[in-house]
């Protein structure tokens, strides 16, 4: 179900955009990846989307997981296994409509996996990225999208932030920014937040200096 209206009237400075499960849909080999450390591990797979592994790894050490080498371990995996990983519908032309100066990618994966990970899905690489080595406090505290604001030298509060995953839609809030929800892969819990299944129905438009964006005919 369509839900943007409210955004719809805004114009903005830049765009923030997640990556996996918003710009590129990850979600086959991360299942693949995590599921079989978890089973190698002889624990259930956790709770990882949205999140820097180290994070979710921390949250692990009562179990005996050592977090530095699970976290590590599971980064030699995911560059590893790009198979399956796919662009979201119209993200491609989404993405390429935009001023390069005038997005980024604001994401939990380390840099290299995420650029890997990009260019798996055929997507443009972003001139400016955040990604988990570049905050000591990853989502869902703020600083990610604070950090991806700054890097544009933009307010974080004139950002339109694409997000899937709770943590990050909490991350984004935080900052102070406008968040729109991407669900095609059904990551996020929270609603009465705006959503859109992907950027097949969406068109992004350049005035002067600002963004905006506005519904199409599918």
């Amino acid at each position: 179900m369509l839900s943007y209206s409210p955004l719809e009237t805004q114009s903005f400075d830049a765009f923030l955009f997640d990556m996996d499960g918003t710009i590129l849909d990850s979600s086959a080999a991360s299942e693949r990846v995590w599921g079989g450390w978890a089973r190698d591990n002889g624990i259930p797979t956790p709770p990882y989307h949205g999140r820097r592994v180290e994070d979710t790894m921390a949250d692990l050490r009562a179990s005996g997981i050592d977090p530095e080498r699970a976290a590590a371990e599971i980064t030699e995996r995911e560059l590893a296994d790009l198979d399956g990983v796919v662009p979201i519908p119209g993200a491609l032309e989404f993405l390429t409509s935009l001023p390069g100066g005038k997005w980024a990618v604001v994401t939990s994966a380390p840099k290299e996996l995420a650029l890997r990970r990009i260019a798996a899905a055929g997507l443009p690489q972003p001139k400016a990225i955040i990604a988990a080595e570049n905050v000591s406090r990853g989502k869902p505290k703020p600083d990610p999208f604070l950090a991806g604001a700054e890097l544009l030298s933009v307010s974080p509060t004139r950002c339109l932030v694409f997000e899937d995953a709770d943590a990050g839609i909490h991350a984004a809030e935080a900052a102070g920014a406008s968040v729109v929800v991407i669900t095609h892969t059904n990551s996020a819990t929270l609603q009465n937040r705006p959503a859109v299944p992907d950027y097949l129905g969406l068109r992004a438009l350049v005035v002067g200096a600002s963004l905006a964006v506005e519904r199409t005919q599918r």
